[in-house]
């Protein structure tokens, strides 16, 4: 890993003296690191987690969440990024992908077709979900349940139009979150986005995606909606209210499905240009275990403080508390399992 980045940086800096030169090109480079500690109160003897959770889950240590260096370079007529990672969310997130492919963050390339319309292909951040696995890039420190559990990046081809209020999008897949696809799946999956942006303080998302993630001999059709809606309700307070909701065949040929969905809502108070709070409150229910295995039926509430504090226009301070509860014994703790689960969490960003 410690070579590829080196490669990388070199080439960049190789990069940005050429387009220095050529003003028709644009090539910028931009960083990120998230350093966070967290303590779970169910105390895992391996310093791990719930399963379900892939960002902050490692307990009573410092550990780097996320970081990456990043290459993006855009003209009139072509764009392209290729940003190289490493961190616990890569470490976990990307556990199913090959090892040399769970360093890459983003790899992409796209050509315009005509005004407005572009072509991107490659490994991009998912169409799906409100948060972003950049964490200065959302409300709270740790991510909703309905975020942990839904596709973060995706691999394909993406036909995008945007105008100054719609942005729609048109996807053909490797499959849910995957880079590469899984051994005896032939069914490319499908995607589309349909994005409205009324005035600069409304954001209303409606998102899709239809496909298999299974081998072919025993392909059971997965169908997921997702929609979410962000308010700047004044200069001071924001809402953002979330719907997940997913069904897929119980087994092949059925015509009966198993169904999970997730509302969440996350309100924020910006008490200034660089203190904020914002309190979260979330469900996810999935009885079934289509997307998170469980020892009993899926069924937790969420609740969640988080404050920020912006120490520079680059670095951001943040300390969360956050508590899930279940009706039944779900969370790991001293080899068994338990309904609650507390932590308390902690982390230092820098982005240029």
């Amino acid at each position: 890993m410690k070579t590829l980045l080196t490669a990388f940086v070199l080439s960049a800096s190789a990069l940005t003296v050429q387009a220095q030169s050529d003003s028709t090109k644009a090539l910028t480079i931009s960083g990120y690191a998230e350093v966070y500690y967290g303590y779970d109160f169910n105390r895992p003897a391996n310093h791990l987690s719930d399963g379900f959770l892939y960002n902050h889950n490692r307990h009573n240590e410092f550990n780097l969440n996320l970081g990456f260096i990043k290459a993006a370079y855009q003209t009139n007529r072509v764009r392209g990024n290729l940003a190289l990672m490493a961190g616990t969310y890569a470490q976990y997130n990307l556990a199913a992908e090959p090892e040399l492919l769970r360093h890459v963050f983003e790899a992409n390339v796209g050509v315009k077709l005509a005004k407005d319309l572009w072509l991107d292909a490659g490994i991009m951040p998912s169409h799906l979900g409100f948060e972003s696995a950049i964490g200065k890039d959302n409300w709270t420190l740790s991510r909703s349940l309905l975020a942990e559990n839904s596709p973060y990046y995706e691999t394909g081809a993406k036909l995008s139009y945007a105008t100054s209020k719609w942005s729609l999008s048109a996807l053909v897949l490797n499959g849910w979150q995957r880079i590469r696809r899984v051994d005896g799946n032939q069914t490319p999956a499908l995607g589309w986005q349909v994005q409205y942006k009324p005035s600069d303080r409304v954001t209303l998302n409606s998102s899709s995606f239809i496909g298999n993630d299974k081998p072919d001999s025993t392909r059971q059709m997965r169908y997921f909606h997702n929609f979410y809606g962000i308010f700047q309700l004044n200069s001071k307070w924001g809402l953002i209210t979330g719907f997940d909701s997913g069904w897929e065949q119980a087994s092949k040929g059925s015509s009966d499905y198993n169904f999970w969905y997730s509302p969440v809502g996350i309100l924020r108070f910006a008490a200034t240009d660089r203190f904020a709070l914002a309190a979260r409150f979330e469900y996810y229910e999935d009885k079934k275990g289509v997307i998170i295995a469980s020892p009993a039926p899926f069924q937790v509430y969420g609740y969640s403080l988080n404050a920020d504090y912006r120490i520079s226009d680059q670095v951001l301070a943040r300390l969360e508390a956050r508590q899930l509860s279940s009706s039944e014994n779900v969370f790991q703790k001293n080899g068994g399992y338990t309904d609650q689960s507390t932590s308390i969490k902690t982390s230092i960003s820098i982005a240029f």
